[in-house]
């Protein structure tokens, strides 16, 4: 198989790279095209890993035939260009233009809904698109069919993701993810599904105090914009079964927590249109992007040793059997000598489990959410490949 992976020497597209070439492939795998902006870091990723299946193609996704070209011959293209960058539905057509099969990371649901609408375009020229393949999007929507495959009706299911930090007091922040979806993720307001319906939420609300196992604890959960309450309650086999409530909240680590509401406060993530400084016109998340990240290299030997973990889990309620029935499905992600070199291998293994799935079976053409798409237990005999802990409970 020919891979192609756009943003391939991103903090992403790298771990995609580096599960694509394990020995965890599900499928053979032929070529890896890392294709980036930076030769520099597409160089240093092929010299780290060095494996002749990379080939590098230097690419600025806005140059329609070098995008062709870079989709050119390819077996599936895994988009992990940053969504907020704008670039998603150029890309997203330029795989069908290219007759590729296409996955993405999502990234809030930006461009999901306008995504999904294109399925019959999709079908028609017979290629298969499954958006928002990450760990959130992507995993957690899986997690939701497996609750929702275990209910005979459903009144709810509730989708929650904790990350929590372990060690010394970090004096640096250091952001999870790209610092725009993070503030995004404060800032903008979401849309859940409530009463039978999509509403918009503000920011911050939607509250809710939730007791989990160390190294997690008492959580404050928020609503957060994400893709999952857009397509969950809609799917089919879902919302048949008669749902009223599906929402998605967020916690990221207590100690980062209050930083990131701090920066919305003061206005980042809020509205990025420039502002003058000095007589120079600057966006604030360049500002904020250039600050944080020359903070993090000026005090490298500041930063301590953390251990990360993070708990992925959906609550479903409902009846089964003809009784009320509570399932919980979970994912738990923690400290593993097999993530060394990830900058966060729960998104970039399932971007690589969702692309090689779709190889290995048939293809359906169109264009589907995760929880349309793959098969419960395939996908979760993935995840434990790769160490992640599965567990499904059920409550009569």
């Amino acid at each position: 198989m020919n891979i192609t992976i756009l943003g391939g020497a991103g903090l992403m597209g790298a771990g995609i790279v580096r599960d694509l070439l394990s020995d965890r492939a599900i499928v053979p795998i032929e070529t890896v095209r890392v294709c980036d902006a930076s030769p520099e870091r597409m160089d240093a990723l092929k010299a780290e890993l060095g494996d002749a299946r990379i080939a590098t193609f230097p690419l600025d996704v806005t140059d329609d035939s070098r995008l062709a070209e870079a989709l050119a011959g390819a077996d599936i293209c895994i988009n992990a260009v940053p969504t907020l960058l704008g670039h998603q539905m150029r890309i997203f057509e330029a795989a069908l233009s290219a007759r590729v099969p296409y996955v993405d990371l999502g990234g809030l649901g930006v461009f999901t809904v306008k995504q999904i609408a294109e399925h019959a375009r999709f079908e028609a020229a017979g290629v298969t698109a499954v958006v928002g393949v990450g760990s959130d999007p992507g995993m957690s929507n899986v997690l939701c069919r497996a609750v929702a495959d275990e209910l005979d009706t459903i009144d709810r299911i509730n989708l929650y993701w904790a990350a929590e930090l372990e060690g010394p007091e970090n004096p640096v922040l250091v952001p999870p993810y790209s610092i725009s979806t993070v503030l995004a993720e404060y800032a903008q307001p979401s849309t859940q599904f409530l009463d039978g319906r999509h509403v918009e939420c503000a920011p911050l609300t939607g509250t809710e105090e939730i007791e989990l196992p160390a190294p997690w604890g008492r959580c404050s959960f928020m609503y957060s914009p994400h893709s999952e309450q857009l397509t969950v309650p809609l799917a089919e086999g879902i919302r048949e079964k008669g749902i009223r409530e599906f929402t998605w909240k967020l916690h990221l680590p207590h100690r980062e927590h209050e930083a990131w509401v701090g920066l919305v406060k003061a206005g980042f993530g809020v509205n990025n249109d420039p502002v003058t400084v000095g007589g120079v016109s600057v966006k604030p998340l360049d500002v904020l992007s250039a600050v944080i990240s020359r903070n993090i290299a000026e005090n490298r030997d500041r930063i301590p040793e953390q251990q990360g973990s993070e708990i992925h889990f959906a609550i479903g309620r409902g009846t089964r059997g003809g009784k009320p029935a509570t399932v919980r499905c979970e994912v738990v992600i923690t400290p593993d000598p097999l993530y060394d070199g990830y900058v966060d291998a729960g998104t970039s293994m399932n971007a690589s489990i969702a692309a090689q799935l779709i190889l290995a079976q048939p293809k359906r053409p169109g264009v589907f959410a995760p929880e349309s798409y793959f098969d419960v237990p395939s996908y979760m005999r993935e995840l434990e490949k790769r160490h992640f802990k599965v567990r499904t409970t059920v409550e009569d």
